[in-house]
């Protein structure tokens, strides 16, 4: 069973917190407070998305458009602050972004890169025993 959030007071909205916020480091506040924007920003591209979808009238389907790209733009500059500021976004960024890839295929290939590095790193060459 999930324990209860903990809220807090951020600014002028509640922040729900997995952990006792007072546990909580500056950093991971401010992450937690991106993150929370992110998905603010997500649900707010995902209506304005359906939004231009669902209308027929021109005039208002360019204004939703351009708000809904207005929110990707958000989106996107709280990537780039999480890809500053909190561990793993800028490893996994790097990786894939900009890659014309399948996503999975790289993704075991990372996974196997890692597996042999871990391997060689522990003295472990997976070539069976030589005492046979």
């Amino acid at each position: 069973m999930a324990c209860p959030p903990f809220l807090s007071l951020e600014g002028s909205e509640t922040m729900q917190y997995t952990e006792p916020v007072e546990h909580l480091d500056d950093l991971t506040r401010r992450c937690a407070m991106a993150l929370k924007s992110m998905q603010e920003e997500l649900e707010a591209i995902n209506w304005y998305n359906q939004r231009v979808a669902a209308t027929e009238d021109k005039d208002l389907k360019a204004l939703l458009g351009h708000n809904r790209d207005e929110e990707i733009e958000h989106a996107v500059m709280l990537i780039e602050w999480l890809r500053r500021n909190m561990p793993g976004w800028d490893k996994e960024l790097r990786q894939y972004l900009f890659t014309e890839s399948s996503l999975l295929a790289m993704e075991e290939a990372a996974t196997e890169d890692s597996t042999e590095k871990s391997e060689i790193l522990s003295g472990s060459l997976n070539i069976g025993s030589l005492k046979e």
